[in-house]
């Protein structure tokens, strides 16, 4: 399976606030290759997270396009963005966001049973997934009864379960502790390179950012691209690639 294609060009997004506007996202210009694995850092309150729900349409841009697989995500309408997310884009959160109530196989499943696929071959294929992350013992498990480890692994199934070909991590080690954060960031390269999947993370942990192929900062609105070394220096500012436009003054092009 090839990973999605990003085109993003002129990416802003505002929100007012007691009557003035708070500008997060300032002209982002961004390419993203299929199966590329991608890492954003940057300081808390920078934008990451906003950055990461505009892009999958969890929220809306207040100027600027984004393209994914030559799809305009704009001129979607709602129920067309729905499916489109449905079908192209999973999420993994900081929070799992399991459903208590239901067991791992069903939480898993659930996307895929929401998107029309009988319950029987939506639940094959998330236990086929929660075997692959490791918890072929723990099916029938609520999230009650796992680990925050574990909690997370089955969330990180249930962002696969309809083969996406975009995946977006937001902080998903951010609940753990080293070492079972160590094993998602394991998880999460293995994933990639199996299913060839695109694969955006936003984090503060620099193990996992170095581990990926290319390294983002977001600073003053805009991503600022750098190399392994530019993103663990904290007191200085990345140097930009080559590809990067140098009129855009550290804007990624």
């Amino acid at each position: 399976m090839a990973g999605a294609r990003l085109d993003i060009s002129g990416l802003h997004k505002s929100f007012d606030f007691e009557g003035r506007s708070i500008q997060v996202l300032q002209g982002i210009d961004l390419t993203i290759e299929p199966g590329e694995m991608v890492a954003v850092v940057g300081a808390s309150g920078a934008g990451k997270s906003t950055f990461l729900h505009v892009l999958g349409t969890l929220d809306v841009p207040t100027q600027g396009r984004i393209v994914i697989d030559n799809c305009d995500i704009s001129r979607l309408s709602s129920g067309q963005l729905a499916a489109f997310r449905n079908r192209t884009i999973g999420f993994v959160f900081q929070f799992h966001h399991l459903l208590p109530e239901f067991t791992a196989l069903e939480n898993a499943a659930m996307p895929a049973m929401i998107s029309g696929l009988s319950e029987s071959k939506a639940k094959a294929r998330a236990s086929e997934l929660l075997e692959r992350v490791g918890l072929s013992q723990r099916l029938q498990h609520r999230p009650g009864e796992l680990s925050g480890g574990e909690q997370q692994r089955v969330a990180l199934a249930r962002a696969l379960v309809m083969e996406p070909k975009l995946l977006l991590a937001d902080e998903p080690t951010g609940n753990l502790d080293r070492r079972t954060g160590a094993e998602i960031h394991d998880l999460l390269v293995k994933l990639n390179r199996e299913r060839g999947m695109t694969l955006l993370v936003v984090t503060h942990n620099d193990d996992l950012a170095v581990r990926l192929q290319r390294q983002l900062r977001m600073t003053q609105g805009r991503l600022i691209e750098g190399d392994a070394s530019a993103v663990h220096d904290k007191g200085g500012t990345p140097s930009p690639s080559s590809s990067v436009d140098p009129s855009m003054q550290g804007a990624v092009s």
